[in-house]
């Protein structure tokens, strides 16, 4: 059951959003060669606390981190580690905020780099291509998240950018979803649309959902990558990528709540 949130429950999850954006944005400012992903994560846990709210993936049975750190071949749900970030490292930071009773999520992927390589190049390579086609099909599924068009408009829009024009792969087994009083909620959002845009279910106002573009450079397939019931990597061992925002669906068109 899709859960409709009145205007007071997305005020709520406004101000939650609020954290998480601020929260991530400086963390993001922090990625760095020789900055290990367990600082990053000890880091988000604070600034979240700080700022009044709580880390909503430690309300996730078994997990025990702010954050879900994933770094090159990673695609989602890599448990910070000791693990030292390296010139050219890509990584990909999901995090979520829990405040006064509503969950908003969030993510992003850059590639690491010193300040004096940021200078040096300026060219546009593989890579960057790569990381701006994920923020492109986000920004594309956001706009489609309007009154009266279904989810699977949402999905089309990414689709159309990471597959059809740009030729990477999206992730079918890992989706976005609905947000609110729990983490996951329906709706299930897509990357990729799977049969008639008018059989997956219509956007209405109050719906609260998290769009998320989880793709790969490589082959779309996965797997998971050991034995700590979490991580999951690429099967082809190339890069992947994570964008992520929680938006709330008004009359007005889609409102970012993670802004």
């Amino acid at each position: 059951m899709i859960k409709i949130k009145v205007p007071k429950e997305i005020r709520i999850m406004t101000v939650s959003g609020h954290i998480l954006a601020e929260t991530l944005s400086e963390v993001l400012s922090h990625v760095r060669p020789g900055v290990s992903e367990i600082e990053l994560d000890k880091l988000a846990d604070r600034l979240i606390v700080a700022k009044g709210g709580y880390p909503g993936f430690k309300k996730v049975k078994g997990y025990n981190h702010a954050t879900c750190i994933s770094t090159n071949d990673v695609v989602v749900h890599g448990i910070p580690s000791a693990y030292k970030l390296k010139e050219g490292d890509v990584i990909g930071i999901d995090c979520g905020v829990f405040y006064n009773g509503y969950h908003t999520d969030m993510s992003e992927t850059l590639r690491v780099s010193s300040q004096k390589s940021k200078v040096k190049s300026q060219k546009l390579d593989e890579i960057d291509k790569f990381l701006q086609t994920g923020k492109k099909a986000l920004e594309e599924g956001i706009r489609a998240a309007k009154l009266g068009n279904h989810v699977g408009d949402i999905s089309k829009a990414i689709q159309d950018i990471i597959e059809v024009q740009n030729g990477y792969s999206i992730v079918r087994s890992l989706v976005g979803h609905g947000v609110g009083k729990d983490l996951h909620e329906e709706p299930e959002v897509p990357g990729y649309l799977n049969g008639n845009i008018n059989k997956t279910p219509v956007l209405k106002e109050g719906m609260t959902i998290a769009i998320e573009v989880i793709y790969n450079m490589g082959k779309n397939g996965v797997v998971l990558a050991n034995d700590d019931g979490w991580t999951i990597k690429t099967e082809d061992g190339s890069l992947s990528g994570v964008f992520e925002r929680t938006i709330a669906i008004t009359e007005k068109g889609s409102l970012i709540l993670t802004k």
